[in-house]
């Protein structure tokens, strides 16, 4: 007769989901694990497989809970600049030093692994489609000029975001990246020659 789970499962991928965060993937071995989060090898096993496994349950609980607060965020009423602006500061600010664990998985482990590669892009899709609808309103309400190039917008603003996710995380001063969103922010607003 299998024994009972001594633990909340949801609480454990929470808590590896800040470890992987941390220290990214490779570098977490399955005895930090154990260690981390108070199990025994046998249990980490017998409920998620491998450590792989573990990994892509704490990034698509990532996906949940950080890429729906983004979301919401500039999804909100308002300007669509100060909007972008306040999210963008959010960015490089809420979780100062740990970066984005969707971006810092992409920069440690590429497109090596199809399923980590499938999640990672499928967030960027969100953060593409979500920033697409936001410039698109813009233009709308007149807070962008009608002849902004949203699809052209939304690229350059998201490699912004992920190399503000990677200074942030390097722990490049907040100021600076500050001054780099407020350049980009000009730069919607500014008509092409």
């Amino acid at each position: 007769m299998a024994r009972p789970r001594e633990f909340d499962e949801q609480d454990v991928i929470d808590r590896a989901t800040r470890l992987f965060w941390c220290r990214g993937y490779n570098a977490t071995s399955v005895r930090d694990l154990g260690t981390e989060l108070g199990l025994r090898q046998s249990s980490l096993y017998r409920t998620f497989n491998d450590k792989h496994t573990l990994f892509l349950r704490a990034l698509d609980h990532y996906r949940a809970t950080e890429s729906t607060q983004a979301e919401e965020q500039l999804n909100a009423p308002g300007s669509c600049l100060d909007i972008l602006r306040e999210w963008l500061l959010w960015l490089v600010g809420h979780e100062a030093g740990r970066g984005c664990f969707v971006v810092n998985t992409a920069t440690e482990l590429g497109a090596a692994d199809p399923e980590v590669h499938e999640r990672v892009e499928a967030a960027f899709d969100v953060t593409r489609r979500t920033l697409t609808s936001l410039l698109r309103r813009g233009v709308r309400e007149g807070d962008l000029p009608a002849t902004l190039d949203v699809d052209a917008a939304v690229e350059t603003l998201f490699t912004t975001v992920l190399g503000l996710r990677v200074r942030e995380r390097a722990g490049h001063d907040p100021q600076r990246l500050a001054t780099a969103i407020d350049f980009t922010i000009r730069t919607l607003t500014t008509p092409p020659p």
